[in-house]
């Protein structure tokens, strides 16, 4: 029978084997009495097993309060692994599996889920994203190279108007991509109706007089229903992608948004910091993307290099590569384009192409490119300068001598 294989960091107070047999217990078949309909045959079909437990240090404190008290606390890796059989192929119910109540038993003072591991069903279950990086690019005519974006600045509080203009100069400048902060979506200064007609009115004025269209991710984030209106209002409109916040909505809420979509989900992750920031709790990145990419989200945020949060780069850097990794391992489907943001410049193109080897992403700086002492314009060829430098492999302050634009963007992002 297929298996479901998931890793953790784990700290315990209690032996470490006994701890193990009580997490698989309480995520599958076991309860905290034994009981007679808990037989041996049920428990081998439908039993958690422990497939992995290595010791890896100890400490005299424990990382998270309330659990039970020892004079010692042992940390492990640990994998644990289901039938398919206990889930099916339904990413809610695999949610409750791998990241349900494990994390509150007393025999717990840490844990993180670190890897995931799906077998082919859930890809057969789950299409993943209907358009991804190659329909990213098609839509927005950028073959080669970075889709050069921003995000609507101040985050909220603009009045359409106000947001229009915006769009009027960004479009006019050469940018790629735009997106509502995921603080705004249906807010009574700035309704989302009214900015969605608004808007477009001006991106496709641009795309006739030009051939380019712009893509603008309209932040949609509601109730279902209000959600698959606000898709068709935007489609009706002539808009190419739709941003949802993950957390807000939901694994339902994207997967039924996916069903009815005719454009890229933008997929924003806002929220994360609370499933992350601690190193003795919550997830790591890369399985958490994988329900989201299996859900269908075309673009993922993973912050970006040297950002304005509290993410180190190397956290920023497993997380792209985690995105641009197949979801099941043998599946073909569809890539996810991972989203740079957060305090972005021109300074971190260069690494950034580095180490993720491509430039098959998203990279959007805001105030890197409104606050450009040239105007907005310049902000965006100044930005796409920097990568053209990155892409080429010429020195950043090399390749500004023949660019106004980047030569005096270079004292203002330092």
């Amino acid at each position: 029978m297929e298996r479901i294989y998931a890793s953790y960091w784990l700290e315990t107070g209690d032996d470490p084997a006994r701890a193990a047999d009580v997490i698989a217990g309480e995520q599958s078949s076991g309860t905290f009495v034994a009981l007679a309909t808990e037989t041996p045959e049920l428990k081998e079909r439908s039993g958690a097993r422990v497939e992995r437990l290595n010791i890896l240090g100890h400490s005299k404190e424990p990382s998270l309060p309330g659990g039970m008290r020892s004079e010692r606390y042992t940390q492990c890796e640990l994998e644990l692994s289901w039938p398919l059989e206990n889930t099916g192929a339904s990413l809610p119910n695999l949610m409750s599996t791998i990241a349900g109540n494990l994390f509150e038993l007393r025999q717990v003072s840490g844990l993180r889920l670190t890897g995931l591991k799906l077998p082919k069903a859930f890809a057969d279950a789950y299409p993943g994203p209907a358009f991804g990086i190659e329909g990213t690019r098609r839509l927005t005519g950028v073959e080669r190279g970075p889709l050069i974006g921003t995000i609507i600045k101040p985050s909220i509080g603009l009045s359409v108007e106000e947001t229009v203009q915006q769009v009027r100069e960004l479009v006019a400048g050469g940018i790629d991509f735009i997106k509502d902060d995921e603080l705004q979506a249906d807010g009574g200064r700035c309704p989302f109706d009214e900015r969605v007609r608004a808007v477009m009115r001006v991106i496709n004025d641009h795309a006739q007089r030009t051939g380019k269209k712009v893509m603008m991710a309209f932040n949609l984030t509601g109730d279902l229903d209000e959600m698959r209106r606000r898709h068709d209002l935007i489609v009706a409109e002539g808009g190419t992608c739709a941003m949802a916040v993950l957390n807000s909505i939901g694994l339902v809420g994207l997967r039924e948004l996916r069903r009815h979509t005719q454009v890229p989900i933008h997929a924003h992750r806002a929220g994360w910091g609370y499933l992350t920031r601690s190193p003795q709790l919550g997830w790591d990145y890369a399985p958490w993307q994988q329900l989201w990419r299996l859900a269908g989200a075309d673009h993922m945020h993973v912050n970006g290099l040297r950002n304005k949060f509290s993410e180190p780069d190397d956290s920023v850097v497993t997380a792209a590569r985690s995105v641009l990794k197949p979801v099941v391992e043998g599946v073909d489907m569809v890539s996810t384009m991972p989203v740079f943001s957060s305090g972005q410049t021109g300074l971190q193109a260069a690494d950034t192409y580095a180490v993720i080897g491509c430039a098959d992403l998203i990279h959007t700086a805001g105030g890197g490119i409104f606050g450009h002492p040239q105007g907005v314009s310049a902000g965006v060829e100044a930005l796409r300068e920097a990568w053209v430098a990155a892409m080429e492999g010429v020195p950043l302050e090399q390749h500004a001598k023949g660019n106004k634009a980047l030569q005096a963007a270079l004292g203002f992002w330092k």
